[in-house]
């Protein structure tokens, strides 16, 4: 099969995966018990929700973003 017709590289299928569990990852950080009408749950404020979370899934997305601009280097030339 020629590869000139694939639009992305075994390289930037490898990075849109790594970036994908990256976000998977941020979002099972902001996951945890929800507060109701009957009890206040204070963990929903925690750091690791409002703050380390958010970053991890920003970081994945831009990984994302990343592989899918990356262009391998041909190693033909």
């Amino acid at each position: 099969m020629d590869r000139q017709k694939f639009a992305f590289d075994k390289t930037n299928l490898i990075l849109i995966a790594i970036g994908v569990f990256i976000v998977i990852i941020g979002f099972l950080l902001m996951t945890g018990p929800s507060s109701s009408e009957a009890m206040y749950e204070p963990d929903i404020f925690s750091v690791r929700r409002i703050k380390v979370a958010p970053i991890v899934c920003f970081v994945g997305f831009i990984l994302m973003i990343f592989a899918i601009i990356y262009k391998p280097k041909d190693k033909n030339k």
